[in-house]
């Protein structure tokens, strides 16, 4: 069985930036080590990626909130995730869900018997399920898996309820 893991968003601006949270502080070392657990080769990871217009986009409206700008230290990976996603394939993202990330795990899992994906990261309740949604689209018949110990939403209620959402779209939530 190929098993792969893809962690959502470990950025500055998530953990302790502009959109931070005790939450998602707590649940660094955790991600460091599920990381840790996978060959380099089977790990991918995204990076939410706006851009110095980022106020006048649609995201930006409704989340009046400057960060993840590309190149700036919000965007950036803390230094132990970094560490650990060395040799990883990481994917920016200009918005939520990334369809270039669902399309490469497509044709990395074609023809291999049995897959699992495993998803962590930030935050459960937009990127983490935005994804796990994409992926169970365009993977029908793999296995996604949230570990919930290395996600965090915006508030503990909306990561309660993204988890649930998840489940119910047939996704296993550990």
């Amino acid at each position: 069985m190929k098993k792969l893991l893809v962690v959502i968003d470990m950025q500055n601006d998530f953990i302790d930036g502009a959109l931070g949270s005790k939450e998602a502080q707590a649940i660094v070392d955790n991600v460091v080590q599920k990381i840790k657990s996978y060959p380099k080769d089977c790990v991918y990871a995204t990076r939410d990626t706006h851009q110095a217009d980022y106020l006048q986009t649609q995201e930006g409206a409704f989340l009046p909130v400057v960060h993840c700008v590309e190149q700036t230290e919000g965007w950036q990976f803390p230094e132990k995730i970094a560490q650990a996603l060395d040799g990883a394939v990481v994917v920016n993202k200009p918005n939520f869900g990334s369809a270039q990330l669902a399309d490469m795990l497509y044709f990395e899992t074609i023809g291999q018997e049995e897959v699992e994906i495993e998803l962590v990261g930030l935050c459960t309740d937009i990127c983490v399920v935005a994804n796990a949604l994409l992926l169970k689209t365009r993977l029908p018949e793999t296995k996604i898996i949230i570990d919930s110990s290395c996600c965090a939403g915006v508030t503990p209620e909306s990561h309660a309820a993204a988890l649930t959402t998840m489940k119910m779209c047939q996704c296993v939530i550990q």
